[in-house]
């Protein structure tokens, strides 16, 4: 990564071979496996929280490292993902989505309960906001939470939640007021609380290790000292941390496209095609010249608006611009990575089979692709 001084300095480049390290050894033995089971071992979550992974970007007082180093963050979600599995990470990664709210406005007790032991590993954290009757447009949720004494009373569901069959925290956008963005509160609700219920696992497209789940609210008695922030005011929260959440989907998506484009340069090399390397013929030349190029653009632009988010810049606009860039960049590059394998890259088995798959979420989820030029425009005065 010499070429990204800028970025990363040797404090990253450790984190990095850390993470890397991990990956060789606690993930990729059994990816295979925990793809065809459609789960991975919960002991991971552990083992993660032990080598300091989940930690990274959280208080130490908490539990965590390199509290405001956004790059260490960004150095270990890239080092993740050369596990080859988007469910793997999505799953290890579910808290990135669930407890900041947690850490910046919940309570300083329910913080300090949460926050240490999600970080390393004993409990897991999950992030539910999307329903049955609506994703993108978060401003029309439907889940009811009524105050009644010094309980909110919650009803409704949730849909399409990650990790949401054995998480153990759950940070909930609720409505507690009048219709609209205005009216919208998020509470931390917790997995053996009596009214509320876990639904099978939800069967994907892709990112099969990860586990996708319905909740169910059925008068589910919430205390209200678990309320996150102050009441009505969940919509802000949840966009900020929208913003986090983009970024993330664009280095997966731009680190998606980098292992197809890395196996489909090494597939060219070794297979041959009329008596020379397949690498060797003009027309699969320029399309690797065309993928390299489309990831190294689009991989400096989600860099160049994590510095910004770094130094505290807004990049509403820009932040969905990079996701939108990263994941069409990872939809041709996927694309084009299975074209060049042929056969092979169409098996089950095979890392580009699994990157073309997992890659098909990423311009859904976090705001769709669609969102994201809704967002664009605004911000332009459209």
């Amino acid at each position: 990564m010499s070429a990204y001084q800028e970025y990363f300095d040797p404090s990253h480049q450790l984190v990095r071979d850390s993470v890397r390290r991990f990956v060789e050894r606690e993930i990729l033995p059994g990816i295979e496996q925990w793809e065809e089971a459609e789960h991975f071992p919960r002991e991971l979550y552990l083992k993660a929280g032990a080598a300091g992974i989940l930690g990274i970007g959280y208080p130490e007082a908490l539990g965590g490292s390199h509290e405001g180093d956004l790059f260490a963050k960004v150095a270990a979600s890239e080092e993740l993902m050369r596990c080859g599995s988007g469910g793997v990470v999505a799953g290890l990664g579910s808290l990135d989505i669930g407890l900041p709210p947690i850490v910046k406005w919940a309570r300083p007790e329910i913080r300090a309960r949460v926050a240490p032991q999600v970080l390393s590993g004993e409990k897991i954290m999950a992030l539910a906001v999307t329903e049955p009757g609506g994703g993108s447009d978060v401003a029309s949720l439907q889940t009811r939470a009524v105050r009644d004494g010094d309980c909110y009373r919650v009803s409704g569901s949730k849909t399409f939640i990650t990790s949401g069959v054995r998480a153990d925290y759950y940070t909930v956008a609720v409505r507690t007021g009048g219709p609209g963005f205005a009216g919208i509160s998020l509470l931390l609700i917790e997995k053996d609380t009596p009214g509320f219920t876990v639904g099978q696992p939800l069967k994907k497209m892709g990112w099969w290790a990860s586990d996708t789940a319905e909740l169910f609210f059925d008068d589910c008695q919430v205390p209200v000292g678990n309320l996150i922030g102050a009441e009505n005011m969940g919509f802000a929260c949840i966009m900020g941390n929208f913003q986090s959440e983009r970024l993330a989907l664009a280095l997966m998506a731009n680190m998606t496209a980098q292992m197809a484009l890395e196996e489909s340069l090494k597939w060219a090399a070794q297979r041959e095609a009329f008596g020379k390397p397949i690498g060797k013929f003009q027309v699969l030349k320029h399309r690797l010249a065309e993928m390299a190029t489309a990831v190294e653009v689009s991989r400096e632009f989600t860099y160049r608006q994590a510095a910004k988010m770094a130094a505290g810049k807004s990049v509403i606009k820009e932040i969905s611009m990079a996701k939108n860039l990263a994941t069409d960049t990872a939809d041709r590059v996927t694309y084009d990575a299975v074209q060049i394998l042929g056969g092979l890259g169409y098996m089950r088995g095979s890392l580009v089979e699994r990157l073309y798959r997992d890659n098909r979420i990423l311009s859904i989820g976090g705001g769709t692709r669609e969102v994201m030029n809704e967002i664009i425009s605004k911000q332009m005065g459209l």
